[in-house]
């Protein structure tokens, strides 16, 4: 990236005052390069002066005269050095210092805007995890596409990420939805029940109770009800998350390992886990239950973990479960919870430091609601009450693409509306078609040269050189900015920044074509030109396969 050049030239400004005795004081704080609000400004600014200002014992504007002395002698793509305000140094680049960038997205290809910061560091991202007890909806699918594409960007940045789904298929709403279907079935044998709301009322359970029916007959019911219960819910819960398996699939998002909750009792690891928390004096028994002393670790109160009638919470499986993730060597997980988990962040985080974990190895990624509409009309949702629109018939009716890029359209913190009518619409109101069109708009273009016998086209360093319209600088710029954002979007675990850049990317494309040809009369510019939107679709394609969408050659 030119900024890293920028930063370099600074560094060697620094050592040249240094060694001529410019500076007395070899304490160089941490600056920072970056660019101005204002183009006015130049290309690129640093506030290495500021900072220096108490170490050196001088006025920064003095130093920024230093520097800047320093900055002018170095052989460089810099056209001018301008010192502004009380020290800031501004960088104005000529033309030609920008052109390499084309080369090196040509070099890096489909690597382009990776880098290597995770250095194979080890990070686990669990995301989904939907409880087996009804099919993944809108907010599920949201949750999904930001995980899947956490987990793509990490890796980019060169960590090794495993994706993981945790079934929760035990407890009390695994017993409901066994109890749901076992209604459900007594009713479907024309039997009198009474059907509380606190079971699942979803269509899909009448259908599962149908199936039981089919594969047991009328002889489940002489079954103990315990028994017959038991039954419904292993089936249930097998054909939903069956189901939930083939939903993720068609929506491009595939697990390294699917984790049972009812695994870690099976295997003793719950109990394992309280055992070790109270031989360390960090549960404790009151009133005849078993509580964890989370409040010693920031929790605002402590919390339960062994009810008093001996059966164990949610919180109990889960310390196991997050106990038995940093066993397995991972550096850091992350967990990607819907926002109406806030408050059991404290809680996990307080038994994660109580285990001797560093409490910074533990992130959780919330994603608030999305508020699915239909024509600027709400539709409701309510899994328990059998109202939803499941992500299955959104993927059907808009496609995974638009799915996929709408969902990442806006900060997982953020409530998101999600218009179905806009979804499907082939214009720039929708805005994956609006970044997927420039993609096939290029790829019509390259075959367009082919046909005019412009074949192999490469970088052409003197092609290039007749890039000098704004438009033009402006779309190189742009391209330099994208490993910057993919990293920063992996640090901050935000792939709407990726977004972001696909539709600014986007709109300066847009803008440059409606006012330039690719392919003129003159071969060298169009030789150059075609340098230039191939980097673009090349940055383009490269974006989108780390938000999981695809980068279409026509449309």
């Amino acid at each position: 990236m030119i900024k890293e050049q920028i930063e370099k030239m600074v560094h060697q400004a620094l050592d040249e005052a240094r060694r001529s005795g410019q500076l007395p004081s070899s304490d160089v704080p941490a600056f920072v390069v970056e660019e101005p609000r204002a183009e006015a400004h130049g290309d690129f600014s640093t506030n290495a002066a500021m900072v220096m200002a108490s170490s050196q014992k001088m006025a920064p504007r003095k130093i920024a005269e230093i520097l800047a002395g320093n900055l002018r002698r170095q052989q460089s793509g810099v056209e001018r050095v301008e010192i502004a305000g009380p020290g800031f140094i501004n960088f104005f680049l000529r033309p030609e210092a920008w052109h390499p960038v084309l080369q090196h997205v040509a070099e890096r290809g489909d690597t382009f805007g990776s880098c290597d910061v995770g250095r194979g560091r080890r990070i686990q991202v669990e995301f989904v995890s939907s409880n087996p007890t009804g099919p993944l909806h809108v907010g599920h699918g949201r949750g999904a596409a930001v995980g899947d594409a956490v987990a793509s960007i990490l890796a980019a940045c060169g960590y090794d990420v495993q994706r993981e789904y945790y079934i929760n298929d035990s407890g009390r709403q695994i017993r409901t939805l066994g109890q749901s279907v076992y209604l459900r079935l007594l009713a479907h044998f024309g039997r009198e029940v009474d059907f509380p709301e606190t079971c699942y009322q979803g269509d899909y359970i009448r259908e599962l109770a149908a199936e039981v029916a089919a594969a047991e007959g009328e002889a489940i019911l002489q079954w103990p009800e315990e028994k017959a219960v038991s039954h419904c819910a292993r089936y249930a819960c097998e054909k939903i998350l069956a189901g939930i398996r083939r939903d993720l699939a068609d929506f491009g998002v595939t697990f390294d390992q699917w984790f049972s909750e009812q695994s870690l009792y099976d295997s003793g690891q719950v109990d394992e886990a309280i055992a070790f928390f109270r031989d360390k004096g960090l549960i404790y028994e009151k009133d005849g239950a078993l509580w964890f002393k989370t409040s010693a670790f920031g929790d605002e109160k402590d919390r339960v973990v062994v009810r008093s009638n001996g059966q164990t919470t949610y919180f109990a499986s889960d310390i196991a479960y997050h106990r038995e993730k940093f066993q397995r060597g991972f550096d850091r997980v992350i967990d990607v919870w819907g926002a109406d988990h806030h408050g059991y962040i404290a809680r996990m985080a307080a038994a994660i430091e109580a285990g001797g974990i560093e409490r910074e190895r533990f992130g959780v990624i919330l994603v608030q609601l999305v508020n699915l509409l239909r024509g600027g009309e709400p539709v409701a949702m309510s899994t328990r009450a059998g109202r939803f629109d499941t992500l299955a018939a959104v993927i059907r009716e808009v496609g995974r693409d638009a799915a996929r890029f709408i969902f990442l359209s806006r900060h997982h913190e953020s409530a998101l509306d999600f218009d179905l009518e806009v979804a499907r619409q082939k214009t720039n109101d929708n805005p994956v078609f609006y970044v997927q069109y420039v993609h096939a708009r290029i790829s019509s273009i390259l075959r367009k040269a082919r046909e005019q016998g412009m074949t192999g086209v490469a970088w052409d360093a003197e092609a290039a050189a007749l890039l000098t319209a704004p438009e033009e600088m402006a779309l190189i710029k742009a391209m330099d900015r994208f490993p910057e954002t993919v990293a920063a979007a992996a640090e901050m675990l935000e792939p709407h920044r990726v977004t972001y850049y696909l539709m600014d990317l986007a709109s300066l494309f847009h803008a440059y074509y409606n006012k330039h040809r690719v392919l003129t009369d003159d071969a060298r510019l169009s030789r150059g030109r075609l340098c230039l939107v191939l980097a673009v679709r090349q940055v383009i394609r490269n974006g989108l396969t780390l938000l999981g969408v695809s980068a279409p050659e026509k449309m």
